[in-house]
């Protein structure tokens, strides 16, 4: 193996970092995790779906740029590979396998394009005007922007190319178009920016988005949005023209030390010289509310109902409305031991016994007061959430619409093994073996069957509550519309149930899936030869299995991505499904120690390796791609005390994972 590193030997404080392997997940029991006959193991959530919601990115993950569709969402990695979410109907966040080192993206409503480095375009999604039937031959691209249904490329030499849909002459290039530093796409038109600093529009016009302001000149900076314009000029100020029935052309007075701009359907964004953002327009749909915190900015991006930010560091942050307004799984979420999805929002129930919830909060669902402490396991309803506490008392906090009291936990509630949320209502397993339930009972879904004994699980749906006996049958009450509560003969020798829905799973002692109740988007098509199965999750109307190797399985509804499993997820322990997402725990497990007599010290790759030497030593510095196989970089002589043997800026080599040894 060759490799060229740049490294110095630097005193710094003592830091030791440890990268971890994943390996094949253990048997699941109670709350996700093998019973290790002490605490059990801590693993960070992944989380995919929805629109405005980022999928839980590993910690370490960092982007370079990130563009917004209507209801999906694009970024490049740090590798030069592209991450994908939010809505996928038509495969616009199906990036094509191997595809590298892409230097810019762009997406709409229904497709995707990426550039890569030697300048070609790589376009995928839907192509029923021919938005991603990229020109024959098309290279030496250095810019590209995406239509509702077409696409923009600008070339090196300052011309620009355009393709799909021609309904209002989009893709009719203005004859003679040339020196253009900058392109944009909106909905039906395009814009361009000259080396001059003028603006060219083209296109619709139907609300004078198509018509640049007299006398515009200066200009750094463009963005088309839906129906409208903005120019940023080199004064730090922002124009504005186009539709403004949601006030997205209403630039805020006094606005300047514009730095960036960025425009969606009917909102528009600007990045003070501050890293802070300045928004406006359609601000019914949460979209001037940022998330707190947020003055490190260096690109934005305007998406259909929602937006995204890109910091500093490499994180990316979004915000707005898409359905229940679900708000962003936070970052590096780490050390969690169970996880619960709602129709719209979220519990993680970390390894100290606390909480962190996420998404919809209109009725007080992510906000227990007060919070509680000591709990072991959570589930959440529609607008409520239940917190199982060690001593087997049961805490929820939420409400709802309809004053369904699926919040009001029974008075003198006790000896609780595992706690459900539905819809409206929650049903509690005792440690006797019996069931109490509370909330809406409209469809009966609270009368719990007389002289029903041996549970051992329990599952709520949207109107109807399961229960898992200990001999393996199952047993269902309440809204049978779609045979949900009717369960099918030859159910039996179950492990597990899930409801979320009006649909029903049940994981067989043989590790398979059986399905019952509503199919109206092939939620209860089990996929054929599903085997091996560890767990299951059922959401609104998508469905999750977890096999024993740690990888997962999704069918049903896709329209905002819930069963877009990310490529290379594997490693996951536990799953939720709920209205429009889906979560996974993936597994944080120490390395293996390694066969070696002699101290050791891994790191991984992109981060200083450090040791502490307790007196001056040769030491052999290796890099291994699998933790097996080893291989010399360099050696040297350390002195004692704190020591850093590979700093941040060495050259990658591939490698994951690296080593000092001391030599004899």
């Amino acid at each position: 193996m060759r490799a060229r590193f740049r490294h110095r030997l630097l005193k710094v404080r003592y830091t030791m970092v440890l990268a971890a392997t994943v390996l094949a997940s253990p048997p699941l029991a109670r709350g996700g995790f093998a019973d290790s006959g002490g605490e059990a193991p801590s693993g960070w959530v992944v989380g995919w779906g929805g629109t405005s919601v980022l999928p839980g990115f590993a910690p370490d993950t960092h982007f370079i740029q990130i563009a917004a569709g209507w209801g999906h969402s694009l970024a490049i990695k740090s590798d030069g590979t592209v991450a994908a979410w939010g809505r996928n109907a038509e495969g616009q966040c199906n990036v094509p396998e191997g595809l590298r080192d892409v230097m810019g993206v762009a997406a709409n409503i229904h497709h995707s394009l990426a550039l890569r480095a030697d300048g070609t375009v790589v376009a995928w999604g839907a192509n029923e005007y021919g938005q991603i039937s990229v020109p024959e031959g098309l290279g030496e691209v250095v810019a590209i922007s995406a239509g509702m249904w077409h696409s923009l490329a600008l070339k090196k030499d300052g011309t620009v190319v355009a393709w799909g849909d021609d309904d209002v002459s989009q893709v009719s290039v203005p004859e003679g178009l040339a020196d253009v530093n900058a392109i944009s796409a909106g909905r039906f038109h395009n814009l361009a920016l000259k080396q001059d600093g003028t603006v060219v529009a083209w296109g619709s016009n139907a609300y004078g988005e198509r018509i640049v302001p007299a006398g515009l000149s200066n200009v750094k900076a463009i963005a088309a949005g839906g129906l409208h314009s903005l120019a940023l000029k080199t004064d730090g100020t922002v124009v504005a023209w186009g539709r403004r029935d949601e006030r997205q052309c209403n630039v805020p007075e006094g606005l300047s030390d514009v730095v960036a701009i960025g425009a969606g359907y009917a909102h528009s964004l600007a990045i003070k010289a501050d890293g802070t953002i300045v928004a406006w327009g359609r601000v019914w749909a949460n979209l001037n509310d940022m998330p707190e915190g947020l003055d490190d900015v260096k690109a934005v991006a305007g998406g259909g109902y929602f937006s995204l930010a890109l910091r500093e560091d490499g994180t990316v942050v979004a915000w707005g409305e898409y359905e229940e307004a679900e708000a962003n799984m936070p970052v590096g979420l780490r050390g969690v031991k169970a996880i619960a999805a709602g129709y719209s929002h979220y519990l993680a129930l970390k390894q100290d016994g606390t909480l962190v919830a996420w998404g919809s909060d209109n009725y007080a669902q992510c906000r227990p007061s007060p919070a509680p402490t000591a709990v072991q396991a959570i589930s959440v309803g529609n607008w409520h959430s239940l917190a199982l506490k060690e001593d087997g008392t049961v805490f929820a906090w939420g409400s709802d619409p309809y004053g369904l009291h699926a919040s009001e936990v029974p008075e003198g509630l006790s000896a609780v093994l595992a706690v459900a949320g539905g819809y409206g209502h929650s049903v509690a397993l005792k440690s006797d073996g019996t069931v109490a339930a509370w909330g809406d009972n409209s469809y009966y879904q609270c009368r719990v069957p007389g002289g029903l004994r041996d549970v051992t699980a329990i599952a709520a749906g949207s109107f109807h509550s399961l229960a898992l006996k200990h001999d393996g049958t199952v047993v269902a009450w309440g809204w049978n519309s779609a045979g949900q509560a009717a369960v099918p003969a030859g159910v039996r020798d179950v492990r597990a149930i899930a409801t979320r829905g009006i649909h029903n799973l049940a994981l067989t002692k043989d590790g398979t899936v059986l399905a019952w109740g509503a199919n109206y988007s092939g939620e209860c098509n089990v996929p054929e030869g599903l085997t091996d199965v560890q767990a299951i999750a059922a959401g609104v109307d998508h469905s999750l299995a977890l096999r024993a190797d740690g990888t997962v399985i999704a069918w049903g509804a896709n329209d905002a991505g819930q069963c877009s499993v990310p490529e290379g997820l594997k490693g996951v322990v536990a799953i939720a499904a709920g209205g429009k997402r889906s979560l996974a725990l993936v597994l944080e497990e120490p390395p293996r120690p390694p066969a070696f007599s002699t101290p050791v010290t891994i790191g991984v790759a992109g981060v200083r390796l450090s040791l502490a030497t307790p007196a001056q030593a040769s030491y052999s510095v290796e890099a291994s791609t699998d933790l097996l196989h080893w291989t010399n970089i360099f050696s040297a002589t350390l002195p004692a005390g704190p020591n850093t043997v590979l700093d941040p800026e060495y050259d990658d080599t591939g490698c994951r994972f690296y080593r000092a040894v001391r030599l004899p």
